[in-house]
């Protein structure tokens, strides 16, 4: 009986804990894991064109900040008339246009290429350097 028991027990502490390990609160949240790029929310929210995206209203400022408040990035860089919002692996690259914001995402690696002579100066790493780990899966980190 007491076999029985200590069987019972066992079994109802491992449920216990397999039912916790799926909560995501604060103490088990990962620092390293930053978000993705929120690219449904954008397609929602902004008008398509061959470009990337456009608002047709708001400057880079404004629409880089509605981009933030809905998907947090990692970091910021403003540079000229361009506003680059890092995510885990990509950059969005919001350009001020005659009219309104023309909104882009690229790839990290393809983005920081294209706009290393903005993004060089900021603390963000250089992609071909091997310091850089990029933020998704995969193994050798």
């Amino acid at each position: 009986m007491k076999t029985a028991l200590r069987i019972s027990v066992i079994l109802l502490a491992a449920a216990a804990l397999t039912g916790c390990a799926g909560d995501d609160d604060d103490s088990s949240y990962d620092a390293t894991h930053y978000n993705d790029v929120p690219i449904q929310w954008i397609r929602g929210e902004y008008t398509p064109n061959a470009g990337g995206y456009v608002d047709p209203v708001d400057v880079p400022n404004t629409v880089a900040d509605e981009i933030h408040t809905n998907t947090a990035s990692r970091d910021r860089v403003s540079a000229e008339s361009t506003v680059y919002l890092r995510y885990d692996d990509d950059i969005v690259a919001v350009t001020k246009q005659p009219r309104g914001s023309l909104i882009e995402i690229q790839d990290y690696r393809s983005g920081y290429s294209r706009w290393q002579h903005h993004l060089r100066t900021s603390s963000w790493p250089d992609p071909v350097n091997q310091s850089f780990r990029g933020g998704g899966p995969g193994s050798g980190k």
